[in-house]
């Protein structure tokens, strides 16, 4: 009992190192997206649509193969996009043109409003039309000599989005006895204070829950008992609600050429960037790795050349953080496997298998526009900022506020993510 035991003062990283933020932040941080300060309790931005819009139409009864005309009613509550002289294109081949909208004028939004379509070529419809709502692409317009122009115009459109901050608090306490014990395990640098290891864990299960609130935030339209929260909680949307909601959304692995190929046909659909960064977790990074390594460079894949957009003109940065490039069609993709994912204590096990995040840093080749695929916000203000609060409330360790013989550790962030362009973005999920 008077020996003193054979004590290894090392505490083993049983798990590696767990703290899982630096995924999300980091990829802005390396893309060097925007990040900025907030002055209202939500965050207001603007999105434009396409600058051709369909016409969206019921055919008020069928038509046959062959018939040359047919009349459809607009099928939904839009702004019409269709005017008189206007030639669409009807099952993806024949052309008709606009020869008549009912109530009479050149452009009519009634919700009743109905339009005759006349075929351009005597052959008439390829392909039936039933009664059930179509899209009509507006190809141009036929109008003969001497007219006058049309008196209808389009109007652009913008869509208005907000997002709202969320408030993540937390906290740690220890006791005056607790500060001035020795234990047996070196916490770092020499320090056998055991509390100082709660706090320093504190501090990254904090940071981990604020990028995971980022990550998986959802508005909350559920009715919630207020009683034991103190009031509604503000929550924004996260990244992964952003892309289901308005995103690109594939399901299941990726783990052949074929989905890789419908995948890049709906970027460039969306208008994408030509650089993606993949964030996934292991079963689908080795089934990337095994459908490269499959085709040996064939059929467009290969090795990537790293770029001088995606990682700021540093040729090879990518191979250095730990990213595998591969090109196909027009784009590259540069892979990294997410800690978040593989986390069994997190979301290993989730439907949340990636996402494919466009690089920020490309810019446009004809315009010249560099938007940021994400913006991260803090509230901030005239020198007082919420992106990370900490501060201590006690009576010992040279603070001395309160009464209480402890010392506790608060921290606090109001933070919101801004996903903009979610059409160009994809999840991964099971």
């Amino acid at each position: 009992e008077v020996n003193a035991p054979d004590n290894r003062d090392q505490l083993v990283k049983t798990y590696g190192y767990q703290q899982i933020s630096g995924g999300l932040t980091g990829f802005l941080n390396l893309t060097g997206a925007v990040r900025g300060n907030g002055t209202a309790d939500e965050v207001q931005y603007w999105e434009e649509t396409r600058l051709h819009a369909y016409a969206t139409v019921a055919p008020t009864a069928s038509a046959a193969p062959a018939a040359t005309a047919f009349v459809a009613q607009k099928a939904t509550s839009d702004a019409s996009v269709l005017r008189l002289n206007d030639v669409v294109l009807v099952g993806g081949q024949d052309r008709f043109i606009v020869t008549a909208i009912s109530p009479t004028g050149e452009v009519s939004n009634t919700a009743t409003a109905n339009y005759t379509f006349q075929a351009l070529s005597s052959a008439g419809l390829t392909a039936s039309v039933s009664t059930a709502s179509i899209n009509l692409p507006v190809i141009g317009n036929l109008f003969a000599q001497g007219t006058d122009q049309n008196e209808g115009y389009l109007e652009s459109n913008v869509i208005k989005r907000t997002n709202a901050y969320s408030i993540i608090k937390e906290v740690f306490k220890v006791t005056g006895s607790q500060a001035t014990n020795i234990g047996w395990v070196n916490v770092g640098n020499g320090d056998y204070r055991w509390y100082v290891k709660g706090e320093m864990d504190t501090r990254a299960r904090f940071l981990d829950k604020r990028e995971m609130m980022l990550l998986l935030g959802q508005s909350i339209t559920n009715t919630l008992t207020t009683t034991n929260i103190q009031g509604l909680p503000t929550a924004g949307e996260g990244y992964f609600s952003a892309i289901e909601n308005r995103g690109i959304v594939q399901s299941g692995l990726i783990d052949s050429l074929s989905e890789m190929d419908i995948l890049i046909a709906e970027l460039d659909k969306q208008g994408a960037a030509p650089e993606y960064a993949m964030y996934v977790n292991t079963a689908q990074d080795l089934d990337i790795d095994d459908m490269v390594a499959s085709l040996n460079g064939a059929a467009g894949f290969g090795s990537a050349t790293i770029g001088v957009n995606a990682f700021g003109g540093k040729v090879n940065e990518a191979a250095m953080l730990g990213f595998k490039s591969f090109s196909r069609g027009s784009y590259t993709f540069h892979k990294h496997s997410w800690k978040l994912l593989n986390d069994p204590t997190l979301l290993s096990g989730s439907k949340y298998l990636g996402v494919m995040i466009p690089m920020t840093t490309v810019v446009d080749p004809k315009t010249g526009t560099r938007a940021a695929a994400l913006e991260l916000n803090y509230k901030d203000t005239n020198g007082y900022s919420r992106e990370m609060e900490h501060w201590m409330t006690g009576s010992i360790l040279g603070v001395a506020n309160t009464n209480e013989d402890s010392l506790q550790f608060n921290y606090r962030s109001e933070c919101a993510l801004i996903t903009r362009a979610a059409n160009q973005h994809i999840l991964i999920k099971g």
